[in-house]
């Protein structure tokens, strides 16, 4: 007769967060399941434009904005944590890395990590990204190309224009 060992590493199956196409849920509020490179990109820039924005308007408010606008910073970087987490399971890494958010420009390591393909011992594969996520790269480095090309330009031109002494 096998006795179970209590020490064992568990055996559950991780169906329960599998949908019918073979790939795991996106959850954004959860460090549970995992998130890729380009959604983690457009999660943490949109959750951080419409959170800053918010913050800055609770500010204005009187007396309570300070303790508002300080709620919703804390609650930006509570997700930003959240999202760090499941990207670092989608390269099967343990959520600690998450402190390296803490190092500057350390933390961009995780936007060119690729992910594991399939699943690994943190859930199923992500599903592959929608159209709406492909265009909102496009948009961001097409943003970023025109900043390059202006902060090349501008001083570039502000020297070939004649000056006016006065």
């Amino acid at each position: 007769m096998q006795q179970n060992n209590p020490y064992s590493t568990p055996n559950a199956p991780v169906s329960d967060m599998q949908n019918d196409d073979g790939f795991g849920d996106l959850k954004i509020f959860t460090p549970n399941g995992r998130l890729g490179r380009l959604r983690y990109i457009l999660y943490l820039l949109g959750i951080s434009l419409v959170g800053g924005i918010l913050a800055v308007l609770l500010f204005l408010i009187p007396y309570a904005g300070p303790f508002l606008g300080g709620a919703v910073y804390i609650g930006l970087i509570v997700i930003t944590i959240l999202l760090t987490i499941q990207r670092c399971h989608d390269f099967n890494k343990t959520g600690w890395l998450t402190l390296l958010l803490l190092v500057p420009l350390v933390s961009l390591i995780l936007y060119f990590i690729p992910g594991t393909k399939g699943s690994n011992q943190y859930g199923l594969q992500p599903p592959p990204n929608s159209t709406a996520i492909k265009v909102g790269a496009f948009i961001l480095i097409a943003l970023f190309v025109v900043g390059i090309i202006a902060a090349i330009a501008l001083p570039a031109l502000q020297q070939s224009l004649p000056s006016t002494g006065g």
